[in-house]
């Protein structure tokens, strides 16, 4: 029964949006039939209650959203498939100028790094973490005894700082960097409340959105 009631459910919302959404907006989709200009490259946990669209106001066509369990960006050596296929052409292609990397509270992958055995059926999801290891590290270092709902805010926020890094390895990401022509930012949005926080480009610290 679970199951139809998730397939209706899908099946009347396209239905609505058929029909009463798409006609409303039908000249903006119209623009976008052949072409896309996005404002950013965003990359977000893969998470259903993050919704990148809805929390940063912005229609279709104007951010490019690369999602994955833990918003993780493999380093370019590792190659893992469809991140770096994502940001070459978000770089190269459509000329992006902003990248985000949006991490989020209560973070399913953020928890699994901390108590690796709640991933012990899932060897799939324990190779992706995998790529969290160095940010769990650092968080331990500084707040192995600190509460665990501290550890799991500075691990969400070195997560991201560490994806940056990462996407620095990309050698797409890096010319257009060099040549001043992306900026990328790290972000925290806090589901509970609707807030994000932004990370400081010089010191790492993160802060309310302004």
């Amino acid at each position: 029964m679970l199951k139809q009631e998730a397939l209706l459910r899908i099946t009347q919302g396209v239905m609505k949006f058929q029909n009463q959404v798409f006609p409303s907006q039908r000249e903006m989709f119209e623009r976008l039939r052949h072409r896309q200009n996005p404002l950013a490259l965003f990359v977000t946990c893969a998470d259903a209650r993050v919704v990148p669209n809805l929390f940063t106001q912005t229609d279709p066509g104007e951010i490019f959203i690369e999602r994955n369990p833990g918003n993780m960006v493999p380093p370019y050596v590792e190659f893992v498939g469809g991140v770096t296929a994502g940001v070459e052409y978000a770089m190269l292609a459509l000329n992006i100028p902003v990248i985000i990397v949006c991490g989020h509270t209560d973070c399913g992958v953020m928890k699994a790094l901390l108590h690796p055995e709640s991933a012990k059926r899932m060897p799939g999801v324990q190779k992706w973490i995998s790529h969290g290891l160095t940010a769990c590290e650092r968080m331990l270092r500084k707040y192995r005894d600190a509460p665990e709902e501290e550890q799991l805010t500075r691990l969400t926020e070195y997560n991201v700082l560490e994806q940056i890094e990462n996407l620095k390895t990309h050698p797409s990401v890096d010319m257009r960097l060099r040549k001043g022509e992306v900026e990328i930012r790290g972000w925290v949005y806090d589901i509970g409340d609707g807030s994000i926080r932004q990370a400081n480009q010089d010191s790492g610290e993160f802060v309310p959105l302004e």
